[in-house]
């Protein structure tokens, strides 16, 4: 390195640290007490993964007679990491250091951390017909262990389950970080607020997005593409957009909905329904409707043309 490329790093080293550089994109926070960690959320996710999955994720070798030892070590490290994550969110949140108490933060992440393993059981159960659902529904697969190891669907759909859990807990900033690695690692957006109901597949996935108010029957399968967003922000007094009301839409039972379509706003798709692809739907439709394109020989003749 010469003088002068030192002295120009040196230079820079100077302006970054600098308060009014760094001012508007830092967080107030606790002294000596860290910021939520990405890579700590990773080794969270996989070891839900290693748990839900038991032999599917990791370099172990799971038999009936060391499953419980295998379950019960990664239930461990899991339990330890979300103290340490769930604390770090709760600090993170807090706009009013002077009135938070620290050890009653730390005491409550405990409980979150308990709280979210006590609903691993069901967690697993769900993912199950999570798995059911992608291996019946597409003829490709060969198997559910195939399924398990090679589709992105069950990647997201899995850190969805765990991020909706922890938010139901009550657990602040840590589920909206899961869910968005897998948006990342997957390039399928669903918001751990939405509520999804059980059978739930996608297939292919990428560019799926699932808005946090919307709500999922059993039984519903999505292709690539599709977006279940907001038509509309309504705006307050000041001319700021609403927060935390119902704007995205209703999906019943047993719905199937082709790639590319978009269905936005608080309306409801009834059960047993088929949403064709490329289509844009903003009123509710009826059960058992089928919703497509039109060709456009179907227009002219809607029009009373003909050819």
């Amino acid at each position: 390195m010469t003088v002068n490329h030192l002295s120009t790093i040196q230079k820079a080293i100077e302006e970054l640290s600098q308060e009014k550089s760094y001012k508007s994109v830092c967080h107030p926070h606790f002294k000596d007490h860290k910021m939520p960690s990405i890579e700590a959320l990773e080794e969270i996710v996989n070891l839900s993964r290693k748990i839900i999955f038991p032999g599917y994720f990791g370099n172990s070798s799971v038999r009936p007679d060391s499953v419980k030892y295998y379950i019960g070590v990664n239930t461990e490290r899991l339990y330890e990491l979300l103290v340490d994550q769930v604390f770090a969110g709760l600090c993170f949140m807090c706009d009013k250091p002077q009135g938070f108490d620290l050890k009653e933060r730390k005491d409550v992440a405990h409980d979150y951390a308990a709280q979210f393993i006590s609903k691993l059981p069901d967690i697993r159960r769900i993912l199950t017909t999570d798995v059911e659902a992608a291996f019946l529904g597409d003829p490709a697969a060969k198997s559910k262990g195939e399924v398990i190891f090679c589709y992105p669907a069950v990647r997201a759909i899995t850190n969805y389950r765990v991020a909706n859990a922890l938010l139901t807990i009550g657990v602040p900033l840590i589920p909206r970080m899961i869910s968005e690695m897998a948006h990342s690692e997957t390039g399928i957006d669903i918001h751990p607020r939405a509520t999804i109901g059980e059978f739930f597949s996608i297939d292919h996935g990428t560019g799926v997005v699932i808005g946090a108010t919307s709500i999922i029957g059993d039984n519903v399968k999505l292709f690539q593409g599709v977006t279940l967003g907001a038509k509309s922000f309504p705006l307050d007094e000041n001319g700021n957009p609403i927060k935390g009301i119902p704007r995205h839409p209703i999906i019943e039972d047993n719905v199937v909905i082709y790639a590319q379509a978009t269905i936005l706003g608080r309306i409801t798709i009834g059960a047993n329904s088929v949403i064709g692809g490329n289509v844009w739907v903003t009123n509710s439709v009826a059960s058992n409707s089928k919703i497509v394109q039109f060709k456009p020989r179907d227009l002219l003749f809607a029009e009373g043309g003909g050819i």
